[in-house]
């Protein structure tokens, strides 16, 4: 070799990686403006529904379990033998519909789950547990 020495060879052989590194950082920066400009909307036309929207009632059936063990059945007393006819009454004979059940703190657990047990003998499979929001006591 003319003149060379080995120290210059070696210096020929390293890669400056610095305009590799700006042209990764450019091409990052064009991804990720395009990337959310890529995202097309779908237009879809629904063909329209036959079928009749299901009824909600106004009111909903609330079984009120009081301290005394008396049963209201959205603000009117009722007995437990006539339990099943009033809610039928008071839902128009859906039995799929929720029934709210509420309890005094009093009331033993035993007696609530005697009401269920008449709930579900009655059809009423359906059964939500009203309770306080435990957020709004704490003030």
């Amino acid at each position: 070799m003319r003149g060379h020495t080995d120290h210059e060879v070696s210096e020929l052989h390293e890669i400056n990686v610095t305009p590799f590194i700006d042209v990764m950082l450019v091409l990052l920066i064009i991804f990720m403006i395009a990337a959310p400009l890529a995202t097309v909307d779908v237009s879809v036309n629904l063909p329209a529904a036959n079928a009749e929207p299901s009824p909600h009632l106004d009111k909903p059936l609330t079984l009120t379990l009081k301290a005394d063990l008396s049963i209201e059945l959205s603000g009117t007393a009722v007995t437990r033998n006539t339990l099943g006819e009033a809610l039928d009454r008071a839902g128009g004979g859906d039995k799929q519909q929720t029934v709210y059940l509420q309890a005094d703190r009093t009331v033993a657990y035993g007696e609530l789950m005697a009401l269920m047990n008449e709930l579900r003998a009655a059809g009423y499979l359906h059964v939500a547990l009203v309770g306080l929001d435990a957020n709004k006591l704490v003030q």
